[in-house]
């Protein structure tokens, strides 16, 4: 249901306006749609309405605004020409009748936020100011009418004097609504910085004049605001007085003549209220053509980027996230970017959950060096959390609701093999990690990746008798895991365990039926929550059965073939900050 605030102002009905004081909202009115003139579907679907209506106050004391517009009414005298020298000539007359009666006529503005619009501190702020800006803009549009005559102005709209009050209505939301609205309104399948809806009909003897609707993407105004440098207030006032001007017979589309005469008129208007404005911006049709950014050539919408998720509603409730190849770049560290897209996701409402094959300290650690771990961050020791593999899985305040151990005979074997043919090997029991001798791609899974450094044990059972190992891990070329070490395990194991390669110089073995997607489903279960709701990013082979499970697999496009042939989309590289460009693209 979209909300809707209101704000009355009167105006008096010939050109020596008389300011009386604002009339406050107070109130509430039965709810009614504010697209009546509109197909039954699009009304019924994006727009309901409740509203507050005015009630007068006796005071007669001076209004706040007239100072202020009083003080600015000399931009309008340049403009008069045919009103002035009519005035001129009425002087000259000897016996000049007594002039009317001044009326005043109530300018009445509904300011509305579409439903779909997530509630943004700024926006409600702006929607505050708006209020009192719609009515102002009101009068100073109302007061052009009379004042002069543009060639190319629709003039159906002229005198006002006859109406009690004029009704106008103001609805903030993003560009589906808009594109919505243009699909029903003109049947133009495109999004738009704004949008006016004419309810005016010609002749009709009521004492209200409903001037129509005026639409705004505050997307596209956000986008528009930045490009010309000044802020989203700025920009939206410019939209509702564009709106205004639509609305009282003004069409910049009309000819070159046109748009000339609608760009004057509204830059006087932002003069006169002392608003700041820039002119026509660039089309919001332009802006939301799609941006070629990926290095294989796909187009993408280069349009969500930091700072412009407000203003979009998020498609899941949760991203499930891998790290190494995936969050981490080739240097094993999170970019700015992608700590950036995180952090605004989780503003939006979008829980992060880390699925990795490290163990939690390293999680911790390797976010920890940008401000995304501990209780305000996306991993700590009392968050939910998939690690190893999917072998130890944290729920609500990070207890362990699953373990799984790997056989003590493939262990055995596996640790054999490692002091026969040299082969480094970390054995991994949840926090801790376990080696038989030192070796430097043993160290650098500290140093590199994060992981809890390594206890050199003496003996296989004395490991074995120490802890209950989880997975071990085999450190080796990328040829010689791919010609060597998998084509052995993947003969010797049998079905005693599963094979998995993470990384090209990395060879795993787990327990066998075990994934890091079978990890997130245990996890969702444990939450209550549907695969329907979660977006999965990843790149290795250890993530095919998450991206499988979410109800939109992204593989980054540095990930394993057998990744990339299961995933819903292919996305940048993890040094393309394609975690980044994934949520933007996506999550929203």
């Amino acid at each position: 249901m979209a909300r809707i605030l209101s704000r009355a102002l009167p105006f008096a009905s010939h050109s020596h306006l008389q300011f009386s004081p604002p009339i406050r909202g107070a109130a509430l009115l039965s709810s009614a749609p504010l697209l009546p003139h509109l197909p039954a579907a699009s009304t019924v679907s994006l727009l309901s309405w409740r509203g507050f209506t005015p009630t007068p106050e006796p005071s007669r004391s001076v209004p706040p605004f007239a100072g202020f517009l009083a003080g600015i009414r000399g931009f309008r005298r340049a403009r008069r020409g045919q009103a002035a020298a009519k005035r001129e000539q009425a002087q000259e007359d000897p016996a000049p009748p007594p002039p009317p009666k001044e009326s005043e006529i109530e300018l009445y503005a509904r300011i509305g936020v579409d439903e779909d619009l997530p509630d943004d501190l700024e926006v409600l702020n702006i929607i505050e100011i708006l209020k009192l800006n719609v009515p102002m803009a009101m009068k100073i549009a109302l007061d052009g009418l009379l004042e002069y005559n543009y060639n190319t102005r629709d003039t159906s709209i002229s005198d006002v004097g006859k109406y009690e009050k004029v009704e106008v209505s103001v609805l903030l939301g993003n560009d589906n609504f808009i594109q919505n609205l243009n699909k029903e309104w003109r049947g133009e399948d495109c999004a738009t910085d704004m949008l006016s809806m004419s309810q005016y009909i010609p002749d009709l003897d009521v004492p209200i004049l409903m001037l129509g609707d005026i639409a705004i993407s505050v997307e596209t105004a956000a986008r528009q605001a930045e490009e010309r440098g000044h802020t989203l207030l700025d920009e939206l006032r410019t939209l509702v007085v564009r709106g205004l001007l639509h609305l009282l017979g003004f069409d910049r589309q009309a000819s070159n003549e046109a748009a000339v005469e609608m760009e004057k008129e509204e830059l006087l208007i932002l003069k006169s209220l002392r608003w700041k404005g820039k002119g026509f911006a660039k089309s919001a049709l332009d802006l939301s053509k799609p941006r070629t950014e990926t290095s294989d050539g796909r187009a993408t919408n280069g349009l969500k980027k930091a700072g412009s998720l407000r203003f979009y509603r998020p498609k899941f409730k949760y991203i499930f996230c891998d790290l190494d190849g995936t969050l981490l770049n080739s240097k094993s560290r999170v970019t700015a970017r992608n700590a950036e897209a995180l952090k605004e996701a989780r503003s939006r409402g979008v829980n992060i959950v880390i699925a990795t094959g490290k163990t939690r300290p390293a999680a911790i650690d390797v976010l920890n060096m940008v401000g995304l771990s501990g209780r305000n961050g996306f991993v700590s020791e009392s968050s939910p959390g998939v690690f190893l593999q999917g072998l130890v899985v944290y729920g609500l305040e990070g207890q362990e609701i699953y373990k799984r151990n790997l056989d003590q005979e493939v262990c055995r074997e596996a640790l054999l093999y490692s002091l026969e043919h040299k082969v480094p090997l970390a054995a991994f029991s949840k926090d801790r990690s376990f080696s038989l001798f030192e070796d430097p791609s043993v160290d650098s899974l500290h140093y590199v990746y994060h992981e809890p450094k390594a206890e050199i044990v003496s003996s296989i059972d004395q490991l074995l008798g120490t802890a209950e190992i989880q997975k071990v891990l085999f450190l080796g070329t990328p040829e010689g895991i791919s010609t060597t070490l998998r084509p052995y395990w993947e003969k010797a194991i049998g079905e005693r365990a599963g094979v998995v390669q993470g990384q090209p110089d990395m060879l795993e073995l787990v327990p066998p039926a075990t994934s890091k997607g079978r990890g997130v489903k245990m996890l969702l279960d444990h939450l209550c929550i549907s695969p329907d709701e979660v977006m999965a990013i990843g790149d290795g082979e250890n993530d095919i059965e998450m991206l499988q499970l979410a109800s939109l697999g992204v593989a980054m496009a540095n990930g394993a073939e057998k990744t990339k042939a299961v995933a819903n989309v292919i996305g940048a590289t993890n040094d393309e900050d394609g975690v980044a460009q994934a949520i933007y693209d996506y999550a929203f």
